[in-house]
């Protein structure tokens, strides 16, 4: 699949730190999520199912990823 990405406006999270690390997403594509790296925004993109993304966002903020 090819998503024209050459009008999407790309936001980075809110709880983004100032270390660079960050990773940038596109509204405005029904049930698609863009995803890119900050770092390199003509590099390579991933695009998830909404739902997917949604779940995996919910996980990070119920901590389920955070090292023991």
């Amino acid at each position: 699949m090819h998503l024209d990405l050459s009008g999407a406006r790309w936001r980075k999270s809110t709880f983004s730190g100032q270390g660079g690390e960050c990773i940038e997403v596109a509204d405005g594509f029904p049930g698609i999520v863009p995803v890119r790296d900050s770092k390199n925004p003509n590099g390579h993109t991933l695009a998830f199912p909404a739902d997917a993304w949604q779940a995996f966002v919910t996980a990070v903020g119920a901590g389920e990823f955070d090292a023991n």
